[in-house]
């Protein structure tokens, strides 16, 4: 991806967000001189891989596959492990129209996915065999808003403004909004995007850059780089 196209794409998201009634915190708008020079008292956003993060899953088509997201806080997965503290992770997410998230699990994230607004959120949904892989004849049960759903294999659910699903690992899933841009959110376990996105392709879950122009804000993804 350019990044001149990732600086369109946030400042849009932005807007959408906030047309909303949310609005993201300080540090998503410092800019890359700002968060360099702040980087030692954000080591825990820093480490949290909180921020910034657009993908087109590396295939070069943000349109047609990939997603926006903004991870707005995320625990530690020490607390996870040893069953109290941060344990949780909350993001914002936007899937333009048609825009597919491409078909995933996880091993150890549940998730939380809410119609937080705009149009209708489509889901694909499979189940798990007994290994956890993905099984395209196994169906399964999810709770949308608390209340037991079942799942035929490959069944798309479909959710308006308000509503949600509580997706477990082995829960195969994707997703796209139906009818235009879709803000979602998502309240999870601690979050780990470099190890706990298990696709069902082998694509990638970041995109490649292309540095056409000076970065407006950084993605999680440029952390390593900018304020190692």
């Amino acid at each position: 991806m350019k990044r001149s196209r990732i600086n369109e794409i946030m400042s849009q998201a932005d807007e959408m967000i906030r047309s909303h009634g949310f609005t993201l915190p300080p540090f998503a708008y410092w800019s890359p001189e700002e968060f360099v020079s702040n980087k030692d008292r954000a080591k825990a956003v820093i480490s949290a891989r909180a921020g910034w993060d657009i993908t087109d899953y590396g295939e070069g088509d943000f349109d047609a596959l990939g997603l926006f997201l903004f991870t707005l806080r995320n625990g530690r997965l020490s607390d996870l492990q040893r069953g109290g503290g941060m344990c949780y992770a909350e993001k914002l997410l936007i899937s333009e129209e048609n825009q597919i998230s491409p078909m995933h699990t996880h091993v150890l994230k549940a998730e939380d996915i809410i119609n937080r607004g705009g149009a209708t959120l489509a889901i694909e949904l499979f189940g798990s065999d007994a290994d956890g892989n993905f099984d395209e004849t196994a169906g399964g049960t999810v709770y949308c808003d608390g209340i037991e759903r079942q799942f035929t294999p490959g069944e798309i659910l479909k959710f308006s403004p308000g509503e949600s699903v509580t997706l477990m690992p082995g829960d195969w899933h994707a997703f796209w909004g139906e009818g235009g841009a879709v803000l979602i959110g998502e309240v999870s376990t601690v979050n780990d995007d470099l190890t706990d996105n298990i696709f069902r392709a082998p694509i990638g879950r970041f995109a490649q850059i292309e540095e056409d122009v000076a970065p407006t804000h950084l993605l999680v993804s440029d952390y390593e780089k900018w304020l190692a």
